[in-house]
């Protein structure tokens, strides 16, 4: 079946990183498994062999049909023409669960539908993604590092993340431009932990995000907060007033953000 460009369809053909994906979701006898794109189905024929239940969200019809067609007579799976990024995870979840998430996400919707998934964090215990190796990269890195940002800061606040491996173009059909990296999330959300909530924390560290070449406290007051305010916030947390964003990790925002928004 010809690839449709404008839905960044690059097909997994490697038999060896089929294995190696599906065997990075650990035993899921018990579990159901939601594939994300399973385009032509290579991961499917395995996935369907180990998952209690799989459910495949595919958005191109013609693909959707084909698989439709193939596993109409395997009981454990089932087939949905839909856009994961429309599709309510946690209703999916609520006559299924708990959820695994697999899937060789489209390059150009890849932070959408990470924080698509964070979003229902809730119904799903882990997932096991193919993602550009740039994504991967920025989704695992640690604070301090040039790769951190607001996508790491969010993922790393809803649960755990590890890059597994590294796959070359080759490894697709039609090969892609750049390498895809296989990157494993654990869900263990840190909001009680940390002492908030996702409610306002998230907005807070988009804030702080803002302008990476700017200050964390300059981002900070262009969001509304006095600047008296701030300096002694970083200070309590033990801060340097030039301190940036991506300099400081999960617990340090949380200290200042609870002393910026006591009442």
């Amino acid at each position: 079946m010809q690839k449709k460009a404008r839905l960044g369809q690059n097909f997994l053909v490697d038999a060896d990183a089929c294995r190696r994906v599906v065997a990075a979701l650990g035993n899921m006898a018990q579990d159901s498994v939601l594939e994300i794109g399973p385009g032509q189905g290579a991961l499917t024929r395995l996935l369907a062999r180990s998952a209690g239940h799989l459910t495949l969200i595919e958005y191109d019809s013609a693909l959707a049909a084909a698989l439709a067609t193939e596993f109409a007579a395997v009981p454990n799976v089932e087939v949905r023409h839909a856009d994961i990024l429309s599709l309510d995870i946690t209703a999916l979840a609520s006559e299924r669960n708990p959820l695994a998430v697999v899937g060789n996400l489209p390059y150009y919707i890849t932070s959408e539908i990470l924080l698509h998934l964070v979003a229902h964090y809730a119904t799903i215990d882990r997932a096991v993604l193919m993602v550009q190796r740039e994504v991967a990269e920025r989704v695992a890195a640690s604070p301090g590092t040039s790769d951190y940002g607001v996508l790491s800061a969010t993922m790393q606040l809803y649960g755990t993340v590890e890059l597994l491996f590294t796959l070359p173009p080759s490894a697709f059909a039609p090969p892609p431009e750049v390498y895809s990296s296989v990157v494993r999330f654990h869900v263990q959300p840190r909001f009680e932990e940390l002492g908030v909530t996702a409610q306002r924390f998230i907005p807070f560290m988009r804030a702080s995000f803002a302008q990476k070449r700017k200050t964390w406290a300059n981002n900070l007051r262009n969001a509304g907060h006095n600047a008296g305010a701030i300096a002694a916030a970083l200070s309590n947390a033990g801060l340097s007033a030039n301190v940036r964003a991506e300099a400081v990790d999960l617990p340090g925002m949380a200290t200042v953000f609870r002393t910026l928004t006591a009442s």
